[in-house]
Order: C-alpha cells, then structure tokens, then sequence
C-alpha cells in the first residue's frame, strides 16, 4: 500500500471555509489503485504548520505529498512550480491564525533563495483539463502560510534525502465564500469540481514519475 498524504489549511483571514480543508476532506481516506490518501487538517500558523506536516510525513512515509491551499482571485487550479524562502503577510493584510504577521523574514535562515516542486506539473495540469477542470501552472505561491509551508515542507524533504514527491495546490474560493458582499466578483469553483481536479491530478502524478515532454499552453496567472 502506498500512502499519499494530502494537507488543508483551516479557515484563516477572510476565508471562513476554506476550500483546501474540504477538498481533503473529500479525498481522506480514498484510494486511487493501491494508494491510500491520507487527509490532514494543517493549522494556517507560521512555522507551526510545517512542523504538522513533518510530523505526519515521519509517521506515514508517504510516496506523495500534495499540500492544498486557497488563492483568492484565481479562477483555476493552478499547481505550483516554486516555493521562496520569503514570508511577507503585511502587504496583504494578514496575519495567521495565532495573530502573527511576518515582513520580509525568510523561512530558514541561510537556506537557498527557493525550492522547486518535483511533482510532474504538465502532466497534472493535462489531466486535470481533461477530466474537464480548469487548471495551469504557476510560479508565484505568494509570500503567506501557503508557501510557507510549501518551502519548509520541500526544505524538510530535500535536507533529510527523502524519496518523496511534493508540491502545493492553490484552489479558488468556494462558492459561499466569493457569495459574501465583500467578495463579490471574486472567481469561485465548487468543493466537487475543485476535488475532481485534485483527485485527477494525483492520479497523473502516480502514472508519471518523470513529467510529460510537451508544452501546456497559458496565460500569466496572478
């Protein structure tokens, strides 16, 4: 059996449900061949979710690991292709779930300027536009909890030579959430679609241990 480990992030911000957590939620405990997806709830806490996240790596040894997350504003799934070691909450206005706002400090001292997904993201994104959902690449995680915990996951990884695949999943605001009056015209996908396309994205990221050959045509995404 092989373990896939799947993380959400809680409702934080102006997010009260966040899409993340409900996409997991749907896909915990299913199984795609012989590997079992294994949900995590991860608090929206600087450095704290990355210890969540290590710890439940420790215990599963996963093969996969696909953490999940919003972006509001963003009318695709768009996987991501780099992670910085960079956090910079105030130029959104965010803080995270314990109060703490971060201007401009890296994730690790000293650590290298990013890190690079090693999830197959053509191969995702193709699959996930034929199961019918939109979907791209992107290179920009932005700078709050979503990549950071992307860069301490991947920094995780890669300093203790682990054979795992990881990367992160930027959703769009659920429905109910772009509904709200201060959202509205904000870009929204139903927690089915969103789970179709995640669902079909580790799919392609089991059948493709090296990412396909052949360019995915785009538009810049923000």
């Amino acid at each position: 059996m092989t373990n896939i480990l799947v993380t959400g992030f809680e409702p934080f911000g102006h997010t009260p449900v966040n899409p993340a957590e409900s996409v997991m939620r749907v896909l915990d405990g299913t199984r795609i061949g012989n590997a079992e997806i294994c949900g995590l709830l991860v608090p929206n806490n600087f450095f704290e979710s990355i210890d969540v996240v290590t710890a439940a790596i420790g215990e599963l040894h996963p093969q996969i690991v696909i953490m999940l997350g919003e972006y509001a504003g963003r009318a695709i799934i768009t996987v991501e292709r780099i992670a910085q070691n960079l956090n910079d909450s105030t130029r959104y206005q965010l803080k995270d779930n314990r109060g703490v706002e971060m201007q401009g400090e890296p994730t690790i001292p000293n650590g290298p300027v990013a890190y690079r997904s090693n999830l197959p993201l053509r191969a995702m994104v193709k699959a996930m536009r034929n199961a019918g959902v939109p979907a791209d690449i992107s290179d920009t995680a932005a700078t709050f909890c979503c990549n950071h915990l992307m860069y301490g996951v991947l920094h995780y990884i890669i300093t203790n030579q682990l054979d795992i695949r990881a990367g992160w999943i930027h959703l769009p605001q659920l429905p109910q959430v772009a509904a709200l009056a201060e959202n509205i015209g904000t870009p929204s996908m139903s927690r089915e679609t969103a789970a179709l396309g995640v669902h079909a994205a580790i799919e392609a990221a089991l059948g493709h241990t090296e990412d396909i050959d052949e360019p995915i045509l785009s538009k810049p995404q923000i």
